[in-house]
């Protein structure tokens, strides 16, 4: 396993299972670390009461979805969180990758994605958007690019009918081009549009598509004991005020299978 600091743990003085988890800075950087330092702790206490040693958990965030995706492949991190379309990526890497939970919405394994205008645009279909300029996510994300992409290939846009598009990255960097008046439109995930709009991004949802929700994943090396503590411990802690703040509704077992809707998409999106 990848060699981490006891960042979580401080000032424990005693051996024991030290594990880095790793994700990429889908939205700011500060917020991703204050996002999952509280869930990585509470983790780590519970698979050590599991285990019946100290667990320790470093957290490291790779820049971009790339970099992300290749720190898991090559076990320099011990288990990730990532988008649907990372998962599939990381798979095509390193097939060894296993599924420890996935994120529930509801109860159910799908959430939304959408497309945004600016507020006070007259748009009312993503077929106007014909002859306009888009906002994209990082090349790599699933709704930031490819359900994004096949959505408006849905509706008969492909790159060709745009004036101009481009890839910003972040979510949060795409709602703000939007608001900006930058792109006349972008796509981005449910939670960070209500971000936004909570703080004065004049953004609107113009259109909305499924996704499938998040998978956390274990490295090859990882040993099935320590996976089997962390994956009883996300699956019991449903009612958790603390798991509520990563993941709503908790988690649920989850498979590859889970994911072919991402891969169809993924496919489809050649076509843009």
């Amino acid at each position: 396993m990848a060699v981490g600091l006891a960042a979580l743990l401080p000032g424990t003085g005693q051996a024991g299972i030290e594990l880095v988890f790793g994700t990429y800075a889908a939205d700011k950087p500060t917020v991703t670390v204050k996002q999952y330092q509280p869930f990585l702790s509470f983790l780590s206490g519970r698979m050590s009461d599991e285990l019946g040693e100290p667990v320790s958990i470093r957290l490291k965030i790779a820049k971009e979805y790339g970099e992300g995706i290749r720190q898991l492949a090559d076990g320099e991190v011990d288990f990730a969180r990532f988008g649907p379309a990372s998962y599939v990526h990381v798979m095509m890497e390193n097939p060894a990758i296993r599924i420890v939970a996935m994120e529930s919405k509801n109860g159910g394994k799908r959430f939304k994605g959408v497309i945004v205008v600016h507020k006070d645009s007259s748009l009312r279909s993503v077929e106007e958007l014909a002859g306009l300029s888009f906002a994209f996510g990082d090349e790599l994300s699933t709704i930031g690019r490819y359900l994004a992409q096949e959505h408006l290939l849905e509706a008969g846009i492909s790159g060709a009918d745009l004036q101009v598009f481009a890839y910003l990255g972040r979510h949060d960097l795409v709602g703000e081009a939007v608001g900006a008046g930058k792109y006349t439109a972008g796509a981005l995930k449910e939670s960070t549009f209500k971000k936004l709009v909570a703080k004065g991004v004049p953004i609107r949802a113009l259109a909305s598509f499924d996704n499938v929700t998040k998978p956390w994943l274990a490295a090859p090396d990882m040993p099935d004991s320590v996976l089997e503590a962390m994956r009883k411990v996300m699956l019991s802690s449903e009612n958790e005020e603390i798991v509520r703040r990563i993941s709503k509704n908790g988690f649920l077992l989850g498979a590859d299978a889970d994911y072919d809707i991402i891969r169809r998409a993924m496919e489809r999106s050649l076509a843009f």
